[in-house]
């Protein structure tokens, strides 16, 4: 038997493997080994690359070790340097995987006026306080270049300004008080742009009684960072009052150290779906746009607003309002001049200057009562040639005016803070004459037509008249607590002149009028027919004053039901 037939024997390893494993043979050797120095010599450079690598990433792990409270005091130092203030850094850590990478966590920039050991402003708050920060950079420095960073990330961020005499600080002794070392200027960063959301601002009114005001930031990108010059911006932020979300953008900077408040900024800005209930007394949806340039003090805005269902919650009647402004504006505590509002209500064409400033609450004293704190409107109105029925739809439940005509009034109008409905708070002073008057009630416009006939001398031609009949008023006027004064009422119509004193209330339309009517016509001219011939020796007792007829009449109850009198 040979090896051929590959019988089950100690030598079968040769016959399954054949195809396999090579047969020895002496003249194979130097081959083998040949491989396994091959072999060797891969297994001792994969080991010491390996070595290699660890000591590597020891060495670098020491060095960013060693390297951590050195870049940690240069940020620090960094940051008072552009403050002038106390910089707090709890946690600093670096990696070099990939780069650098640096995390830090609790950073707080105090008021500059901590750090002469003035009185801290914003009642002992810091400035600026960030919950952590993040950024990378690559690992290549050349002599004299600056390390770029593209990018730094923040979160938790709460920056409280105080008011302007809490930066009334002095200049610091010796160079300043952070205790931190002055970096060498071979090292230097320059930061492209820098990402926050959910970040809150707070700003402090210089008087103890106003709450601050609150924005709470969504997200802001600035650029720009390490030009020395102003920061490119852009920013989704919630407007507090009224309450609405605000996209802006435009140029920050550079900051003011003495006071955060005398920055500079500009740039435009889009307020959409602003609340106005947030206001007590008035509804509706605002939208604006504008430009701004000044300072976060003191910005002049130029701008649109568009409110289509503008309404004062107590009578629930939309009407349609659009505004251009030119305004000053404290971005520190929401302050507004108004210089001037070019406004159309309805169809009416209106300007209004002044002030809408917040206030703080006052306590009773004195018989003074108290006030609640919150926003003033202190406007000058004026209306040049609107329509009565636009302003009258707003104070009517049902949208129905009571008169309509051309309407011009010069008024001053002041609401000042409170919790009552917005016409209960309303006060009003002016004088206004309205034109091409007619009552909306038809009973109500039918007697002004047979009133203005019979004064001419028609009493025929009234008895079935459906001529229209135009009136005019002119009156000085006053409102509180809403009710309308109206002390010299002067109402004509063709054939009469009714002069009036008395009130008007707004909620629920009361009349109370009482004066005289002066007719052109006599009594029996009035009268007419069998009737006024009898009354012809009476005439002479009615005429007065150059009047064919003077009497003394009243107007009471409602505007829906008013009733007209006269006092013999």
């Amino acid at each position: 038997m040979t090896t051929d037939h590959c019988p089950l024997s100690p030598r079968i390893y040769f016959c399954m493997g054949a195809q396999m494993l090579p047969q020895w043979n002496p003249g194979t050797t130097p081959m083998r080994r040949t491989t396994r120095r091959k072999h060797r010599w891969i297994k001792w450079t994969l080991g010491s690359l390996a070595l290699v690598l660890v000591i590597l990433g020891v060495l670098a792990d020491i060095a960013a070790h060693r390297a951590e409270p050195f870049l940690r005091a240069l940020i620090v130092q960094r940051l008072h340097d552009r403050f002038h203030a106390r910089v707090e850094l709890d946690r600093f850590h670096i990696s070099l995987a990939g780069g650098l990478t640096a995390e830090g966590q609790g950073l707080r920039i105090w008021p500059p006026a901590q750090v002469a050991g003035m009185v801290a402003g914003a009642a002992g708050k810091p400035l600026i306080q960030i919950a952590g920060f993040r950024f990378h950079a690559p690992l290549h420095y050349e002599s004299g270049k600056p390390i770029h960073i593209r990018r730094i990330e923040l979160h938790g961020v709460v920056i409280d300004v105080p008011p302007k005499p809490h930066f009334a600080r002095a200049l610091e002794p010796h160079g300043g008080s952070s205790g931190q070392p002055s970096s060498p200027a071979m090292l230097r960063f320059q930061v492209d742009s820098v990402v926050c959301n959910d970040a809150h601002l707070s700003l402090e009114s210089s008087n103890s009684a106003r709450l601050p005001l609150q924005f709470d930031i969504q997200t802001i990108h600035v650029t720009r960072v390490s030009s020395g010059g102003p920061m490119a911006f852009e920013a989704v932020l919630t407007n507090p009052r009224p309450r609405g979300l605000i996209h802006a953008k435009g140029n920050f900077g550079p900051w003011a150290v003495d006071d955060p408040g005398a920055t500079p900024i500009a740039g435009s800005y889009r307020f959409s779906n602003a609340d106005l209930a947030t206001f007590n007394g008035i509804a509706g949806t605002l939208n604006s746009t504008g430009v701004y340039t000044g300072t976060l003090r003191d910005m002049t805005v130029d701008g649109t607003t568009d409110t289509p269902n503008f309404a004062l919650t107590h009578f629930g009647t939309a009407m349609p309002l659009h505004t251009v402004f030119h305004a000053r504006v404290d971005g520190t505590n929401g302050d507004t001049w108004l210089q001037p509002v070019n406004a159309t209500l309805g169809h009416s064409r209106f300007t209004a200057e002044g002030k809408v400033v917040n206030l703080p609450p006052v306590a009773a004293a004195n018989g003074r009562p108290a006030r609640p704190g919150g926003h003033q409107i202190a406007l000058n109105v004026d209306i040049p040639a609107g329509q009565i029925a636009d302003f009258l739809r707003l104070t009517s439940s049902g949208g129905d005016p009571l008169l309509t005509g051309t309407l011009h009034m010069k008024t001053a109008l002041d609401i000042p803070p409170g919790h009552n409905p917005v016409h209960e708070r309303m006060s009003l002073k002016g004088a206004f004459e309205l034109d091409d008057a007619q009552f909306t009630n038809p009973k109500v416009q039918q007697r002004i037509a047979d009133l203005s006939l019979r004064g001419q001398g028609k009493p025929r031609q009234a008895k079935d008249t459906a001529d229209t009949v135009l009136s005019t008023m002119q009156s000085d006027f006053t409102m509180s607590d809403a009710v309308i004064a109206l002390p010299d009422l002067k109402y004509t119509v063709p054939g009469a002149e009714i002069d009036l004193a008395g009130t008007y209330t707004v909620d629920g339309g009361a009349l109370s009028f009482r004066g005289t009517a002066k007719m052109q016509a006599t009594v029996s001219q009035i009268v007419g027919g069998w009737k006024g011939a009898l009354l012809k020796p009476a005439d002479r007792f009615f005429k007065k004053d150059g009047a064919g007829t003077k009497v003394r009449v009243h107007i009471y109850g409602t505007r829906q039901s008013p009733q007209f009198g006269v006092d013999f």
